[in-house]
């Protein structure tokens, strides 16, 4: 063979060798961007930005920096998402925000709405449930306080993940107790004996008892004796068509507070959470009903030794418990794939037990990990305030049932207004079951508007 035939097969070799090369190439690329679309979910993105995370939030001041703190550990412990926590003004304002840009891409991963907002989340339409993303990654939920779970599922269903959770309690000043002869570590449990211990407290200018004008702690009085605020099991197990917080459970939280009010020894200081602490810690009320999320400031605050008992109920009906208070966490639905995994990836980070006590000792709400309660941090905070521990008690004691489990209206806040009034009125000279009854009737117009606007 001459060296200019050697030469061109020489070159036609080296032709076919390299355009081999580069289709085995491109299959080892194939072979490798499938590979790491099966891992991607555990690997920074390949770009290295992180993927952002809007979370909207309602939380202010010290709670809205506890916040930030765990939002700024989780970012710092990975190194594929990027969660931001936008502070949207009240629970009212953030969920009017939301409407205007949920469903879209525009929407934030993850939503914090309060515990009355339940309803209208599940039919907004703007939602993933959270048991989506729990049955995909098998994620444990039994390891998580049962009977704060209950409120946010529905049909064996948890819609959303629980997040600040609370609940109510009765605090009561221990040395105005000694002073009027009752035990500092006995307090009242029944309604009547609320009364009779406010009848031995009212003194001067001290009332012996007190509750805000605010519809979630009558909602909690009528529960813990078992009674429903609406029908269908609560909403439970069908459409709401009417309340019933206006039967006989109901006229008992009335009466109650109306022979007190009658006999001057109930206290009313409105409907602003600070005035009733201040006037508690100023000695112009011996007990009161409070958020055990308000418990440290109180205690901090007060010039004398505060107690904590469950909240009382009527002799007429066994103790339930109570249902819980707060807000939780939601996922929107018209956001990115890899958004949603972060923010799923996010809301397991703060389940856990560290997480869980750091957000327990520095706020006040609930853990929804019960193992936080065995950390260190939460053992120390319980010595300094051991008025924790009865709420933690008074939440696990509670008896899982429709009622306790709270009611699902989309109405709620509308109807809470209602109650507010109806106290007012009973405080004014109005009949119990007149005022009860006048709540109902303004409720249930509010329910059958509601169930026509949506179609029901």
């Amino acid at each position: 063979m001459s060296n200019l035939k050697k030469l061109f097969a020489f070159g036609l070799m080296f032709v076919l060798m390299l355009i081999i090369s580069a289709c085995n190439g491109e299959e080892a690329a194939d072979e490798s961007d499938q590979t790491k679309g099966e891992t991607e979910e555990n690997t920074a993105p390949a770009n290295g930005e992180k993927v952002k995370i809007e979370f909207w939030h309602a939380m202010s001041g010290p709670n809205q920096q506890a916040i930030d703190d765990i939002v700024a550990d989780y970012n710092a412990s990975q190194d594929k998402y990027e969660v931001e926590s936008l502070f949207q003004g009240s629970y009212e304002e953030s969920l009017t925000k939301l409407r205007s840009v949920g469903g879209t891409a525009d929407a934030p991963a993850i939503m914090q709405v309060f515990e009355v907002g339940t309803k209208y989340m599940i039919e907004s339409g703007y939602i993933e449930p959270v048991q989506t993303f729990i049955d995909k990654d098998g994620y444990d939920i039994s390891q998580l306080e049962e009977n704060i779970l209950n409120y946010y599922s529905v049909d064996d269903q948890l819609y959303s993940m629980p997040f600040n959770s609370s609940t109510p309690v009765m605090l009561y000043n221990k040395d105005a107790f000694a002073a009027a002869g009752l035990d500092p570590e006995n307090p009242p449990e029944t309604f009547e004996e609320v009364k009779a211990a406010a009848e031995k407290l009212t003194n001067g200018d001290m009332k012996g008892f007190s509750i805000l004008l605010y519809g979630w702690f009558f909602e909690e009085m009528l529960a813990t004796q078992g009674g429903l605020y609406v029908d269908a099991d609560n909403g439970r197990t069908g459409e709401v068509t009417e309340a019933l917080f206006n039967g006989e459970e109901g006229r008992r939280v009335f009466e109650f507070l109306k022979e007190m009010n009658d006999a001057g020894t109930l206290g009313n200081f409105g409907s602003v959470w600070d005035d009733i602490r201040t006037a508690f810690v100023s000695g112009q009320v011996a007990m009161y009903l409070d958020s055990s999320a308000g418990i440290s400031g109180v205690v901090e605050s007060a010039p004398f030794e505060v107690g904590a008992a469950y909240i009382p109920h009527s002799e007429e009906a066994d103790r339930n418990g109570v249902i819980i208070g707060g807000a939780s966490l939601w996922m929107m639905n018209g956001i990115s794939e890899e958004e949603q995994a972060g923010a799923w990836d996010f809301m397991k980070y703060l389940q856990t037990a560290p997480v869980q006590a750091k957000w327990h000792v520095t706020t006040g709400y609930f853990a929804i990990n019960p193992a936080a309660y065995d950390e260190a941090i939460v053992k120390e905070r319980w010595i300094q305030y051991p008025q924790f521990q009865v709420t933690v008690d008074q939440l696990q004691d509670t008896k899982p049932s429709t009622a306790t489990q709270g009611a699902l209206i989309s109405v709620f806040p509308e109807s809470r207004e209602h109650i507010v009034t109806a106290i007012e009125e009973l405080y004014q000279g109005g009949d119990p079951q007149a005022v009860l009854d006048k709540a109902a009737e303004s409720t249930n117009r509010a329910i059958e508007i509601a169930n026509k606007t949506s179609g029901n």
